[in-house]
């Protein structure tokens, strides 16, 4: 069990040249945390340990002291969740859940210096949702902030380098999960927010404004189409290249995107799905399916192709196709992903798996093959 704080994997020196300048004036050291609000804290910590893997480390409650809400802390690498439940029905959490049902509240990012990064990003424009705060316990202390994002969601300046403790003042340590079955997930790779109609420029401007992030690709309704839907994309990189933010919005279809779906069932703005990496995604989808996790059905006619299209690739094509991996290639080398099936009722967030081998892109070459996957599904509910 690590008590050190969450951080991405470290850029090759030539990404991270390209990438900085000046104006990184807010420099992030990784994804600290992500805080889900939920119905039943309990048991969600109870699906996140038995099928996708991840191990509790803390929890705090009434029984540490905190009197309104239960929370569970979630490990698994580089990756931590934190599911927070309200315990009374006038809580605001519990309007967040009643709105949006189970989902992403906080995208809590890392850094050297909290207080600097809320005056850095209000300076500039950012909503102030708490100023700089301090919490502290016989491990340290933690230097806290935020500010609004997309919809209900936030982002948390979270200093550390003064707290020794598994994750934050107010949590108990749980010491072994004797639960939790690993399945091989490394990090946090990217994290993908939907906003309604003609916003995408809107929030992409917010994180180059705000938040100093670069446009890392960018893909039109012409890239992320099918016959009968389609969507844009601008992918928002901060300076140094750890954190990565998509930004979907839906364009003119025949019939109802996978984004307006979204935007219906949530409703409004929030994150679809959260990327996380893995160094052996044979495995680790292995693992993960024999523990539960549904993924999206690739047909076979999508791997008669697929040689022909990516060149000579590691992996064995029936496993691939077994799993229902896709493969796409860029000019630095290819990567691995499949997506699970929405992991709640309402057909809101759902999860990538990915493994880059060299490749820095997202998978352009298999949105065709991604989204109608996504379209069937979509059909079986009654909502393409």
């Amino acid at each position: 069990m690590s008590a050190f704080p969450v951080s991405a994997p470290v850029a090759s020196h030539s990404q991270a040249a390209s990438l900085t300048n000046d104006r990184d004036f807010l420099p992030l050291k990784g994804t600290d945390h992500v805080e889900f609000y939920v119905g039943n804290a309990r048991q969600a910590a109870y699906y996140y340990r038995v099928a996708f893997g991840m191990s509790l480390i803390a929890y705090a409650g009434p029984e540490t002291g905190q009197r309104d809400r239960a929370s569970y802390v979630l490990q698994q690498g580089k990756i931590r969740f934190v599911l927070s439940t309200p315990l009374r029905s006038s809580h605001p959490i519990a309007d967040h859940i009643h709105r949006h049902g189970d989902a992403v509240k906080v995208i809590a990012l890392w850094v050297d210096d909290a207080r600097r990064a809320w005056q850095q990003t209000t300076s500039r424009g950012a909503v102030s949702v708490a100023e700089p705060y301090v919490k502290a316990d016989d491990d340290g202390q933690v230097v806290l902030a935020s500010i609004r994002t997309y919809g209900d969601t936030i982002h948390t300046f979270v200093e550390r380098g003064n707290y020794h403790g598994a994750f934050m003042p107010g949590y108990q340590v749980i010491e072994e999960d004797h639960l939790a079955r690993p399945v091989g997930l490394l990090h946090i790779d990217h994290m993908v927010g939907n906003v309604g109609w003609h916003e995408m420029d809107e929030w992409v401007d917010f994180y180059g404004r705000v938040m100093g992030f670069s446009l890392y690709q960018h893909f039109d309704d012409k890239d992320i189409s099918t016959e009968y839907s389609a969507l844009m994309s601008k992918v928002m990189a901060n300076g140094n290249g750890y954190v990565k933010f998509p930004i979907n919005e839906p364009a003119e279809g025949k019939r109802r995107s996978q984004v307006e779906e979204y935007l219906d069932f949530f409703p409004g703005p929030g994150v679809q799905h959260i990327a996380l990496a893995t160094d052996d995604i044979l495995h680790t989808v292995t693992k993960l399916t024999e523990q539960g996790v549904d993924f999206l059905h690739v047909p076979h006619s999508y791997y008669t192709e697929l040689q022909e299209r990516v060149g000579k690739i590691d992996e064995p094509l029936e496993e691939l196709e077994r799993l229902g991996v896709l493969v796409d290639r860029d000019d630095q080398g290819y990567m691995l992903q499949i997506f699970t099936k929405p992991v709640e009722d309402r057909p809101t967030q759902f999860y990538e798996i990915i493994q880059r081998k060299g490749s820095r892109s997202f998978g352009k070459g298999n949105f065709k093959a991604l989204f109608e996957a996504i379209e069937r599904e979509q059909q079986l509910r009654g909502n393409l």
